[in-house]
């Protein structure tokens, strides 16, 4: 109905429902996360492919934020399950769009590095950042810390715990560096194995 009656309220209301799939798309992947083994199939895939797809994902809100996305250096292959792996990358990114500064134009660059052990994806962007007493906390379940609780940004403190528990089912390494006011970088590290050990 949305596509056939295109015009400023049909496109709130498309962005609205792009929220309510993200939540429960969210609360899904939550809700299996603790029995991925039934789900899981580890694969060789390019990265390229991956980042693309995310951000085909989220394009309509890239697009309407005007936000900058720089992707290079992400033609490698990496051993990982497609479907896990866009769907933390997807949690990485909504996080990048929701703490943008304002008044100012968001970029987010997407870049990837090769290893003597591994291939390390790096999601930087130049958003509000975190403040260095919380940036230990951002993987604990339920934490929203200053950013999530003063602006108004309807953190539910699950998204990052998510991908940290995803990531140690899939044998990825997840760490995060931030400073406050200068931006967020987040890096998924890739062993160069096929193996990985289910937990």
């Amino acid at each position: 109905m949305i596509e056939n009656n295109k015009n400023e309220v049909t496109k709130s209301i498309y962005e609205e429902l792009q929220k309510i799939e993200d939540y429960v798309e969210q609360a899904l992947f939550y809700a299996r996360s603790n029995t991925v083994e039934k789900d899981y199939f580890i694969r060789k895939v390019k990265l390229k492919e991956i980042v693309n797809e995310s951000i085909k994902k989220n394009k309509n809100v890239l697009i309407q934020e005007k936000i900058a996305i720089n992707i290079h250096d992400v033609d490698l292959d990496v051993y990982t399950d497609n479907k896990w792996i866009v769907f933390i990358l997807n949690q990485i990114i909504q996080n990048s769009v929701k703490y943008g500064k304002q008044n100012q134009n968001l970029e987010i660059e997407i870049y990837a590095k090769h290893g003597n052990e591994n291939i390390k994806l790096y999601i930087k962007d130049n958003g509000i950042g975190i403040k260095k007493g919380e940036i230990q906390k951002v993987f604990d379940k339920g934490f929203t810390g200053t950013n999530g609780r003063l602006l108004n940004k309807k953190s539910t403190g699950i998204g990052l715990y998510l991908c940290q528990k995803l990531c140690n089912k899939l044998g990825i390494a997840i760490q995060l560096d931030s400073v406050q006011d200068e931006g967020t970088n987040v890096q998924l590290i890739f062993p160069k194995s096929s193996y990985i050990d289910m937990k």
